[in-house]
């Protein structure tokens, strides 16, 4: 029986992943005008060191820390969102709604500590969940599925009893690696490799379908 539900936090709570993706293929574009955009897709759901990976195959030549940070000057300030205006709108009446059912509800993303903040504050959400967590917190993030182990621990509940809720193929794997039931939301504006999820669902509110298909079992 499920009891919890972990949630990734960019591209599931907050339509921003096109945003940020758009801004990197933007800033790249202007030194390499020759670079594709679908290239990028992968660095969805990434970590700084995946994304930096990802470009340096992209690119064709290594991206230290520092041509990152160059790369990226001013990214949070040029790009950032306003993040009410692109939460998703159901999210608080969902996250409500699980927790009137007696789930517990967590929130276990790579973006950092500091940027989980801001989007939390600015939206009212912080309040919202039993356990939130950053990949920074951890020697390797997703796809490495110790974040969402570490959760499971934190909440006292078994990965079985735990279904995570992700947008991305890393993501997708940390999940199942993690041993948990997976819901893949759908974004059709960019492919990812949903094979490994349990469910592919359009919107959150599906989460109570999902959940009531597994507890039924």
């Amino acid at each position: 029986m499920i009891k919890a539900v972990i949630f990734d936090m960019d591209g599931v709570l907050i339509d921003s992943e096109i945003i940020y993706l758009d801004h990197m293929y933007e800033q790249l574009k202007i030194k390499y005008p020759q670079i594709n955009r679908e290239a990028l897709f992968a660095v969805v759901g990434s970590t700084t060191k995946r994304t930096m990976e990802i470009i340096s195959d992209v690119i064709g030549e290594d991206v230290n820390s520092r041509m990152f940070q160059e790369l990226y000057a001013g990214l949070w300030v040029d790009c950032r969102p306003d993040y009410p205006s692109i939460l998703r709108k159901e999210v608080p009446d969902i996250l409500k709604e699980l927790h009137r059912r007696g789930y517990q509800v967590a929130l276990a993303s790579s973006t950092s500590r500091a940027g989980i903040d801001d989007v939390l504050t600015s939206c009212g959400l912080k309040g919202d969940f039993d356990y939130i967590v950053s990949g920074e917190e951890f020697k390797e993030s997703k796809p490495n599925p110790e974040i969402y182990l570490h959760t499971a621990d934190t909440l006292k509940r078994k990965p079985k009893e735990c279904l995570v809720v992700e947008d991305s193929t890393y993501g997708i794997m940390a999940g199942h690696g993690a041993g948990m039931t997976v819901a893949a939301v759908i974004d059709d504006r960019f492919s990812f490799d949903r094979s490994l999820a349990d469910y592919s669902i359009n919107g959150l509110w599906e989460i109570l379908d999902v959940l009531e298909e597994l507890n039924d079992r």
